[in-house]
This record gives C-alpha cells, sequence and structure tokens, in this order.
C-alpha cells in the first residue's frame, strides 16, 4: 500500500485466475507513489491476468453493474503498467517474456500480411501473363500472322523448349529406294509430305552420312532433337519447319551431287547439316530491318547486327544444351567448341544483308580453290548454306512457284503492320507495289544466277541441275512480266 492516507475507503474486486481466487485493491487518489498505491494482494496474479481469460467478481463496495467499467479500468490500468514496470514489484523477467511475446506476435502478424500481399501480387502477375497469352493467340489465330514480335524462346523466363522425355513416337517410316534417290536430287518435291515423314526424312540424312556413327550418336537422342527442332520452328507462311526441311534437304542433294564426302571431312558434313536444319529456329515472321526499325527486343539484344541468325543460333544452341537433345553428347569437349563456332558461323551467314562480303570473298577464292586450307573451307561452307537457303527456284516450277506465294504472303504481312506502325515499307514487299513476276526476276537475275554461277566453277556438274533451272525461271517470270505489262496497256483508263 502506499504511505498516503485517504479517507476513501479502498475498494477490492476479487478475479478468478484459472480456478484461483485473486484479491486486487484499488485507491481512489495517486500521489507520489502511483503504482504501488494502486495494487495490493497477490500481484502475481494480477500479472498472470495479462496471459490469461478471467472472470471478475466484485465485493460488496462495488455493483454488479460497475464490473464493465472495472474491465475498461483495468485494460488502461495494465496498459499503464507495462509502460512504467521498472517502477513496479511485479517480476521484471515475467514483463520483459511478455513483452517479447507481444512484439514476436505483432511482427509476425506483420510478416503473415506482406506474405499474404505478395502472394496475391504474383497470383495477380501470372493472371496477366496468361491473359497477355490468350489475346496474343486470339489476335493472331484472326490476323494469320503474329500481332507482336517478342520470341517464343524467352530467356529470362527459362526455356520454351519441350523435348520429349520419352522414346519419340512419332512413325518409323521406311523409305522406298525411289525416295531414297529423289532426297539426293534438288528435283525432290517438299509439298508430299506431312511433318512426321520429314523428321524420318532428315533422320535418315543423318544416319546414310555416317554422321550417327562420327559424333557418337544415340539414335534415341538424334530423334528427340529433331522433334525439339521441329517444335521451335513457328507456323509462318514462309519461315517453317517445310522450310526448315527444304533447306536441309538442298545441302543434303548438294553433298551428294558436288561428291564433298570426298572433299571435306564427316565433321564437316555434320556442321552443313546440323546449320541448315537450325538455320531458321524461332523465326518471328519478320525480317530484320523490321526487326531494327521496330527496335524490338531482338534488336536491342544483339545491337543490330543480324538480330534474327544470332537468335536462330541462339535457339539452336539451348536446345543442344537439354541432355536428352545433345546430339554432341559423346564429342570431345575442345571438338565441340569448334563444331560450335563452325555452325555458328555458318548460321550468321545467311543474313542477307552480308551476301556481297561473303559473295566477293568466294570469288577472290573459286580460281585457285585449296581443300586443305581452312579459310577456304569456311568460305565455302557459307556459299553452300546461302545457295541451299535461297534456292527454292532451282526446283520445277510446279515446286518453286508455292513458294513464292508463301513469300510474298509474309512479306505483306510485314509490310502492313510496317504502315500501321509508320514505319518505312521495302518496295518490293509492298502488297500495292509488287507483283509475283517483279519480285521475282531481280532476286533470280542479281542474286541467285551470279552466286550459283560461281559456285559452278567450282562444281561444274550443277550447272545443268542447278543453275540451268535459275535460267529458266528467269525467263518464265519475264515472260510474265510481259504479259502483266501488255494486259495493264490495254486496260481502259
Amino acid at each position: 500500500m502506499g504511505s498516503s492516507s485517504s479517507s476513501y475507503a479502498p475498494k477490492a474486486i476479487f478475479l478468478d485466475v484459472d480456478g484461483k481466487m485473486q484479491k486486487v485493491s484499488l485507491r481512489k487518489r495517486m500521489e507520489n507513489n502511483p503504482i504501488p498505491s494502486y495494487c495490493t494482494g497477490d500481484t502475481s496474479g494480477v500479472f498472470f491476468l495479462l496471459l490469461c481469460p478471467f472472470k471478475a467478481t466484485c465485493s460488496s463496495p462495488l455493483k454488479a453493474n460497475s464490473v464493465n467499467r472495472c474491465v475498461v479500468f483495468f485494460f488502461f490500468f495494465f496498459t499503464y503498467l507495462a509502460a512504467v514496470n521498472d517502477a513496479i514489484r511485479f517480476p521484471r523477467r515475467a514483463f520483459r517474456i511478455n513483452e517479447l511475446k507481444t512484439e514476436v506476435t505483432n511482427r509476425l502478424a506483420m510478416l503473415e500480411k506482406r506474405v499474404e500481399l505478395e502472394g496475391l501480387k504474383v497470383v495477380e502477375i501470372e493472371k496477366c501473363k496468361n491473359d497477355l497469352r490468350k489475346l496474343r493467340d486470339e489476335m493472331t489465330s484472326r490476323s494469320g500472322g503474329r500481332i507482336n514480335c517478342p520470341c517464343k524462346y524467352n530467356f529470362d523466363d527459362g526455356k520454351k523448349v519441350t523435348p520429349r522425355r520419352d522414346v519419340p513416337n512419332y512413325p518409323k517410316y521406311t523409305l522406298s529406294q525411289e525416295t531414297v534417290e529423289a532426297l539426293k536430287k534438288p528435283t525432290f518435291d517438299v509439298w508430299h509430305w506431312e511433318h512426321n515423314e520429314m523428321l524420318s526424312c532428315l533422320e535418315y540424312m543423318y544416319h546414310d552420312l555416317g554422321l550417327v556413327k562420327e559424333f557418337n550418336m544415340n539414335p534415341i537422342t538424334l530423334k528427340r532433337w529433331l522433334l525439339a527442332i521441329q517444335e521451335n520452328y513457328r507456323n509462318n507462311p514462309f519461315h517453317n519447319f517445310r522450310h526448315c526441311f527444304c533447306v536441309s534437304q538442298m545441302m543434303y542433294g548438294m553433298i551428294h551431287l558436288c561428291n564433298l564426302q570426298e572433299k571435306l571431312t564427316l565433321t564437316d558434313m555434320g556442321i552443313l547439316m546440323t546449320a541448315a536444319v537450325c538455320h531458321d529456329l524461332d523465326h518471328p515472321g519478320y525480317n530484320n530491318t523490321y526487326q531494327i526499325n521496330a527496335r524490338t527486343e531482338l534488336a536491342v539484344r544483339y545491337n543490330d547486327i543480324s538480330p534474327l541468325e544470332n537468335h536462330h543460333c541462339a535457339v539452336a544452341f539451348q536446345i543442344i544444351s537439354l541432355p536428352e537433345c545433345n546430339i554432341f553428347a559423346n564429342v570431345d569437349p575442345e571438338a565441340f567448341k569448334q563444331i560450335r563456332q563452325a555452325i555458328i558461323t555458318l548460321i550468321l551467314a545467311t543474313d542477307m544483308a552480308r551476301h556481297g562480303e561473303i559473295l566477293d570473298s568466294f570469288k577472290q577464292k573459286v580460281d585457285n580453290f585449296d581443300f586443305t586450307n581452312e579459310e577456304h573451307v569456311t568460305c565455302l561452307k557459307m556459299v553452300l548454306i546461302k545457295c541451299c537457303d535461297i534456292s527454292n527456284e532451282v526446283r520445277p516450277t510446279e515446286v518453286a512457284e508455292p513458294w513464292v506465294d508463301c513469300l510474298l504472303e509474309e512479306y505483306f504481312m510485314q509490310s502492313d503492320r510496317e504502315k500501321s506502325e509508320g514505319l518505312p515499307v521495302a518496295p518490293f514487299m509492298d502488297r500495292d507495289k509488287v507483283t509475283k513476276p517483279t519480285a521475282q526476276i531481280g532476286f533470280i537475275k542479281f542474286v541467285l544466277i551470279p552466286m550459283f554461277e560461281t559456285v559452278m566453277k567450282l562444281f561444274p556438274q550443277i550447272e545443268e541441275i542447278m543453275v540451268q533451272p535459275l535460267r529458266d525461271s528467269r525467263d518464265h517470270y519475264e515472260e510474265l512480266k510481259q504479259i502483266d505489262d501488255a494486259m495493264t496497256e490495254v486496260e481502259p483508263i
């Protein structure tokens, strides 16, 4: 009790704490010793009230309807006690434990709330991503092409490749002898084959050239790799998996036609074929000019330097980096480093912006070509993949002409978008200015024929099978142009 006197009779309440009655006496005045003057009795029970539920029973000085006021009073009373615990007689350790418990409880509550909020944010972000994907797919299906030009293979989100971990289930086709022979010729009709059949043909090429044995490839890994390649070509009008097969089949045909097995190593064969298979992986359907002018993610990533070709290389080796798709898993690491660099060199050579540079370099070497000179051989391989990449007009008209329609469709899709975005439009891609004859004549005369005729100096056997069809195609389109011009002249104004 405090030392101050008071005429006010102390009031007391009895508290039932876990079955044990505790008495607490109160005085009205608080003077020099405020905290002790408020408390009498067994104060350990008072502290215990802070932690446990209780029932209050009033003595005679307090009326029953005063219980609620007493409870409110005690709420503020105990709050005050906690603030000045050093001045009271309760055990200090007990108050510290209570404070610690309160602090920990508060902090846990705050952390739980933050975790809950962060979880909601993640859910919302994923929901937005899914909504964007659905919207993009819907817009793509309506327009027949991709609405925007991000790469399918997003390096920030991790691999989007979906290789088959089980034994690939595409049917095993037994190629007829007629098909085997046709595969070796540039006249091969690529339009008659389904994707599974094209996969089987590619698989056959790797076995036939001895590449499976040379690189000690697991045949199942080869199948998985080819499936992953197919899955990472988009459904563009032109730059799609059929184009990949077309270029690879032409490479296979040129290897046989030019007897390259006798002049180059099996490693060179593997480099040529693998570069051809991978050369347009994940092509978005919009060329480098668009990428650079529109400042797309690819153009920014690769500093406007062959953004598409760099992307094709990156996707190719992301696929090969997967253990289940690594066709070079059993190759010595140093040898693989050289193979990788050679494949990258060939894919980068398919950028038409470098056409003049590469062809001029080959022209300087072709008259004194040396198959033992590594620089000469590398230049030849670059020219070979360029020839195969743009070789459609070498094929018969009924095979080549549908490719022109596909290419123009992709060109028009790009030029329409460029117009809508206020970007420069190339005349040869503008649907309002170009026709099929005008699109092909200049390309055949000034790009294809000069390049194939240069290769013909080293391999004269290609003239009849490859160069002459190009000349015939040029003449065909020039005749069509004359007909178009004549019809334009007679049309009424």
